[in-house]
């Protein structure tokens, strides 16, 4: 049986704390409309990622 790849924290990352990426904007801009939220500009990657996470969880798409 193959087990999947435990997720990495993403506090834990060696580039967390660079600026977040093109896709992750978009992304984040995405959810944060159907959510009825505003996105910081000067999120890393690492802090876009958990709010992707926390987004996706508020509007559904992360199930």
């Amino acid at each position: 049986m193959v087990e999947p790849n435990p997720e990495k924290d993403p506090a834990e990352w060696t580039t967390g704390e660079e600026p977040m990426t093109g896709p992750q904007q978009s992304y984040l801009h995405t959810l944060a409309q159907e959510a009825g939220e505003e996105v910081p500009a000067d999120l890393t990657k690492a802090e876009a990622s958990k709010l992707i996470d926390e987004l996706q969880q508020r509007t559904g798409r992360g199930t």
